[in-house]
């Protein structure tokens, strides 16, 4: 038991010494820095009235009051850091300084002449810190160099402003309380030379290209105000959107060209004024709701099947309200419960989107209608509302009589079919289905006279009357009905009689005889037959 307690006390202690030792270490080499950085600090105040820096890489660590000075002298402090701004201040003399100030830490002392020789900076590497500072040549003063330093950094930036706004593709200007011009760019100038009268001479302020009591209608408003100018000896009307700025008791305006916004916005709405006059002729209700489902545009036929008010539409309801006064007005499909309508509404909306709703609506008024959702651009839906009652009531018609044509020709004894102008069998009745043992209505494809011709071989003798039919049914002159007798192969004769029809059509009849032939027919009959 001693022996693993004695080794147990002993990690403990060589932990804590450790411990011990590396805190003091930290705490030694703390206080090495801070001397080191106060002996520095020291140094940079005994150099009072000098223009003396301390950096620790790109941080201004300490300065003279002359040089702190120097760096409030130039443009307020932007996201740079101090080293960035210290070497924009001095570029115009020291164009060099970043790159040779990087083999400061190498070579621990540096000396750098201005590009006039007017100024010297001289630098040292002391522990990690470049001390810098700035000598007048002629001098040795501090004051004027900072004076120096300070009005060539503001002339350079007087000049690049300068320069920006001679460039700038819009016009600027400045004017006072009373409304005089006080400053304007070189794009402002050059439009007021023009539109000055040749005869007056140049003076300022410029001519005013727009007018003051025009512009006090563009203050203070959310939206740029758009005006239009034309020059003397041009009829094309120049437009430009307004902003102004309040800068003090002056005001700062700019005007942006728009012709090509205007041009756009023309093109636009003279394209919505010629749609909205071809739709307004068109028989089919249209309405167009954009991505928010709103109601942006509808024709006069939309109110006239729908029977919705123009005051409803004018207001621009959403599709779901839009569906809803259809509901109450009864112009949509009674549903059986409101829950699985809205649900049939939602999902109208999304086939609409995707391009693929397309419906016919029965209404309890008798009309029928057709109803068609597609996708437009931005997002929007248009629903075309189509009137087919006529068209459902022809088609109802039109199969009423087919279905009634059809028991007609299932009420006779003769078997019947009846080719179209292109071979094609298109009706036929009961009987023809039980003499042929075959029922051309459960076949899925069209059967066309050759098909029929095989059907009928299958239970006949040979006999050139199948030719002879065919021939019938292509040829394109004009056509007499014709008859002719054909044995079955139990020997029954049948009486088949061709009838030319309409548009081309044939009725082929078959005939029952009421004896059967018992004889075989002469062979020379059959000599020439085959089809």
């Amino acid at each position: 038991m001693g022996a693993p307690m004695f080794n147990t006390l002993l990690v403990i202690g060589v932990v804590l010494v450790a411990f011990l030792i590396a805190f003091v270490a930290l705490l030694s080499l703390s206080w090495v820095d801070a001397r080191r950085r106060k002996s520095l600090r020291d140094d940079a105040f005994t150099s009072d009235g000098q223009l003396v820096f301390l950096f620790d890489d790109e941080t201004l660590c300490d300065a003279t009051s002359a040089a702190r000075q120097m760096m409030l002298a130039g443009r307020p402090a932007g996201q740079e850091t101090d080293w960035q701004r210290f070497a924009q201040l001095l570029q115009n003399r020291f164009p060099d300084l970043t790159k040779h100030m990087g083999d400061l830490a190498d070579l621990g002392t540096l000396s750098l002449t201005s590009a006039d020789g007017t100024n010297r900076i001289v630098a040292e590497w002391r522990n990690g810190l470049a001390r810098i500072e700035l000598i007048d040549n002629e001098n040795h003063t501090p004051n004027k160099a900072v004076d120096q330093l300070s009005l060539d950094a503001m002339q350079h930036e007087l000049a690049s402003l300068r320069a920006t706004s001679e460039h700038l593709p819009l016009m600027v200007w400045r004017e006072d309380e009373d409304g005089t011009i006080t400053w304007a760019n070189k794009s402002y100038l050059d439009l007021a030379e023009k539109m000055r009268d040749p005869a007056d001479q140049a003076a300022w302020p410029p001519h005013k290209v727009f007018q003051r009591g025009t512009l006090v209608d563009v203050d203070d408003l959310p939206q740029p105000g758009r005006m239009a100018i034309q020059l003397p000896d041009d009829e094309t009307r120049r437009w430009f959107d307004l902003h102004d700025a309040e800068l003090g008791k002056d005001r700062l305006y700019t005007a942006i060209p728009a012709d090509r916004v205007v041009q756009a916005e023309t093109s636009r709405n003279e394209f919505i004024t010629t749609l909205t006059k071809t739709f307004a002729h068109l028989p089919i209700g249209l309405a167009i709701f954009d991505r928010k489902r709103q109601l942006t545009l509808f024709n006069p036929a939309l109110t006239d099947l729908i029977a919705l008010p123009v005051d409803f539409l004018v207001g621009r309801p959403t599709l779901s309200s839009f569906l809803d006064r259809l509901r109450e007005k009864r112009m949509m499909p009674e549903p059986k419960d409101y829950i699985s309508w809205r649900q049939r509404m939602s999902d109208l909306e999304a086939a609409a989107v995707n391009g693929t709703y397309e419906e016919t609506w029965s209404l309890p008024t008798g009309q029928t209608y057709r109803v068609t959702g597609r996708p437009h651009p931005d997002g929007a839906v248009a629903f075309l509302f189509e009137d087919i009652s006529a068209e459902i009531s022809l088609t109802r018609r039109f199969r009423a009589e087919l279905e009634m044509g059809q028991a007609a020709l299932d009420s006779l004894d003769d078997a019947v079919a009846i080719f179209n102008a292109g071979g094609v069998l298109a009706m036929s009745n009961k009987a023809y289905s039980v003499l042929w043992q075959d029922d051309p209505s459960t076949t899925l494809g069209d059967v066309n006279l050759g098909d029929a011709v095989k059907t009928w071989r299958k239970v006949c003798a040979d006999t050139p009357l199948w030719r002879q039919l065919k021939e019938f049914v292509a040829t394109n002159a004009e056509r007499e009905a014709w008859s002719e007798s054909v044995m079955l192969s139990n020997g029954q004769m049948l009486t088949c009689s061709v009838t030319p029809m309409m548009r081309g059509a044939t009725m082929v009849r078959f005939t029952t005889a009421a004896t059967s032939v018992q004889a075989t027919p002469p062979a020379e009959k059959f000599l020439t037959a085959g089809v």
